[in-house]
């Protein structure tokens, strides 16, 4: 994150006020939230670190054998945290309800809210960890058992800066740079003549609702793994993951869930009845959730409401070697791609721009981190956009992790909001 230190310095603020600052919940129960969040994910790089911080906050070292050691309050929020991690559409105000009235283990409002807060936030924080490589994976020959994944040759942890690879294709010599450029050309081709066709006519109400229909239903056969048979690849320091094999929940993992099993499913089931579409309009951040969220976890909401813009409007108008971009259409497709996979949609947005301007091995990337973040590979990271820095593929992370945390919070807090009407 600290290629991108504006937006670092404010996601630091949030992520401090949420774990250190006063608020509803006892420091070690935030921690364990923390662990609970990361856990859905298999997320090891941030289940030790809250482990340690859990133990230094005063937590009962018991607690970490398992959830069967918790209270049960803690261990009521099992449901909102496998549905909000995997599923967030289906969170209704009867799971606000069983929480904040079951007698003696009882959520009051505000507590509730932060732990949706610190839910949303490490979910979304396991889609950025594992997206950037920053993941340690198992290593029997290591003594710890884990070591860092490295992009191509540079360990993560070491790119303070950019220099060493911005101009190197990341994923060796099978790609040509004549490729990546021609693809990185036409990718800014396809961002000018959309811009002309917008200033030209405008969609009908209709269209737009079609183009996102079948944006959504495209979602569908977008699969991991996808790109293994569209791409070539370089031979890379990494095994690339056997998926069957990585979804086996480890025992020091699965102790801080139920249901492992329960994954991501699409939001328009194929040959099914689907959900009705979470029109953004009907309940927005800025208008609904952010209130909600500062009335009963006060300032959380700036810090939130900060961060979210940050990300959204962060730009240096570069495009791999251009300069002078205006690169605001193409951020705003890659936020809008992860909400359409959560069924949110905005009338004013043109869907069709998503097509336009995300590559299949991009959408392949894209739904792979949101959704199964766990199952990322270094190929799938190499595949996309080969000409463009390690800086602003990390730039597309923090879209993704940022989108993707709006996208759980407005579930939740539109859930609360019905409750309390």
């Amino acid at each position: 994150m600290s290629l991108h230190t504006q937006y670092l310095e404010s996601f630091l603020r949030s992520q401090f006020y949420m774990l250190r600052m006063d608020g509803p919940l006892p420091l070690p129960h935030r921690h364990y939230i923390a662990i609970m969040a990361a856990a859905r994910h298999q997320c090891s790089y941030l289940i030790n670190m809250h482990v340690d911080e859990f133990l230094k906050t005063g937590g009962i070292a018991e607690w970490l054998n398992g959830l069967e050691y918790v209270p049960q309050r803690l261990k009521n929020l099992n449901e909102i945290n496998k549905l909000l991690a995997h599923r967030p559409w289906l969170i209704t105000k009867e799971h606000i309800q069983k929480l904040v009235k079951t007698g003696e283990n009882n959520w009051s409002l505000p507590e509730l809210v932060h732990a949706v807060v610190l839910l949303a936030h490490y979910h979304a924080l396991a889609s950025f960890v594992f997206g950037s490589g920053i993941n340690p994976e198992r290593d029997p020959e290591i003594s710890n058992g884990f070591r860092l994944i490295s992009v191509n040759n540079f360990c993560v942890c070491d790119l303070a800066n950019d220099n060493n690879i911005e101009n190197a294709s990341l994923t060796g010599g099978n790609f040509g740079i004549v490729d990546s450029l021609s693809e990185l050309e036409a990718l800014m081709e396809r961002m000018k003549r959309l811009q002309e066709e917008r200033e030209d006519e405008e969609a009908s109400q209709e269209e737009m609702t079609t183009r996102f229909e079948k944006e959504k239903k495209e979602s569908l056969y977008v699969v991991p793994g996808d790109t293994f048979h569209s791409f070539p690849h370089s031979d890379c320091s990494l095994p690339s993951l056997d998926f069957e094999d990585d979804m086996i929940v480890t025992s020091d993992v699965s102790r801080y869930i139920e249901d492992p099993g329960f994954g991501y499913e699409d939001f328009a089931r194929r040959g099914e009845e689907h959900l009705p579409t979470f029109r953004a309009q009907d309940y927005t951040w800025e208008n609904h959730g952010f209130s909600l969220v500062n009335r009963l976890y006060s300032d959380i909401g700036h810090l939130l409401d900060e961060k979210f813009r940050m990300v959204y409007n962060l730009t240096y108008n570069t495009m791999a070697t251009h300069e002078a971009v205006d690169t605001t259409m193409l951020r705003r497709a890659l936020f809008n791609y992860v909400h359409c996979m959560f069924g949110i949609r905005y009338d004013d947005y043109d869907y069709g721009e998503v097509n336009q301007l995300l590559e299949r091995s991009l959408k392949v990337y894209i739904k792979t981190v949101t959704c199964y973040p766990e199952r990322t590979t270094k190929r799938m990271y190499d595949s996309y956009w080969r000409q463009f820095k390690h800086s602003e593929k990390v730039h597309v992370n923090l879209l993704l992790m940022e989108a993707r945390m709006q996208a759980e919070l407005l579930y939740a807090l539109r859930a609360i909001t019905r409750h309390l009407t």
